[in-house]
């Protein structure tokens, strides 16, 4: 890269930082991409990082030593999250989504890029502070939410699979018991899409009772894996037991009603836990 002036390096080295999240970037490489003094780029960095906080991107972090650097941390502002809730709570609530038996249609919400990538950044914010080292979810429907998530924190997603898949190689399989239905099921994750003792953040699209999140959980003991965290996109709320306490929700469904046509929902207990993380 050719040498650039001072606002040539501040738009680039703010694009890098922003499209490398969680990654460890030392003085030196952008001292070599730029041409410039590490003087220089520190005094960058310290504009970068002003602004980053005042406009509420996120924050750079900054790691002291011979093998140190900086780290991007994405953030999302209080009011930022509140209008993304507010707007899926607003999108849930379209009576067209109803289906037969009371279940909603979802996947035009998961299937949409830049909102899916908003909901990432929120769930990313408020595991910012936790050590991360995959996020784990159940095919189908929770894969874009997954990743939306892993691409804030910069970590591979572990799908699990409810049949063997020969291309995946040896898997580890255990059965569990489906919360809303109360039937056995069986949920499969191959060996090599996880270390064993990693910090797992768990994702799904839909929660009820929670048996799936919890079969999510007891198959990770089978890799002696830690549990960090689960998201949930949206929880239903008139359950009679729940088989996991510890969640965070964007939305909660107050109430279905098929015969009405009525959808009521509510934000979930996430923008709680932002406050949390930012205190």
């Amino acid at each position: 890269m050719k040498k650039l002036k001072r606002s040539g390096r501040l738009v680039d080295m703010t694009y890098y930082l922003i499209n490398h999240p969680h990654q460890l970037v030392s003085l030196s490489y952008f001292s070599d991409r730029y041409q410039s003094a590490k003087s220089s780029i520190s005094e960058d960095l310290t504009i970068v990082k002003e602004i980053f906080e005042e406009q509420g991107i996120g924050s750079l972090l900054t790691v002291p030593g011979a093998s140190g650097g900086v780290k991007y941390i994405p953030f999302v502002q209080f009011e930022e999250g509140k209008r993304l809730t507010e707007d899926l709570c607003k999108k849930l609530e379209d009576k067209e989504r109803l289906l037969p038996g009371g279940y909603l249609y979802m996947m035009d919400i998961l299937g949409t890029p830049k909102f899916m990538n908003d909901i990432g950044r929120l769930f990313a914010a408020v595991f910012s502070h936790q050590k991360i080292d995959a996020i784990m979810t159940v095919a189908m429907k929770g894969i874009p939410l997954a990743y939306a998530i892993a691409s804030h924190l910069d970590v591979p997603v572990s799908i699990v699979r409810r049949d063997h898949r020969v291309t995946e190689g040896s898997m580890v399989s255990i059965n569990y018991v489906s919360g809303s239905s109360k039937r056995i099921q069986t949920m499969s994750l191959a060996r090599r899409s996880l270390q064993e003792g990693a910090n797992v953040l768990i994702v799904d699209d839909f929660m009820k009772a929670g048996g799936t999140a919890r079969g999510m959980m007891n198959l990770l003991q089978e890799f002696k894996a830690n549990v960090v965290g689960i998201g949930v996109l949206v929880e239903a709320e008139d359950v009679e037991e729940r088989l996991v306490d510890d969640y965070v929700s964007i939305a909660r469904l107050s109430e279905v009603n098929e015969k009405d046509m009525q959808v009521n929902a509510v934000p979930g207990n996430i923008l709680n836990k932002l406050e949390e993380v930012k205190k």
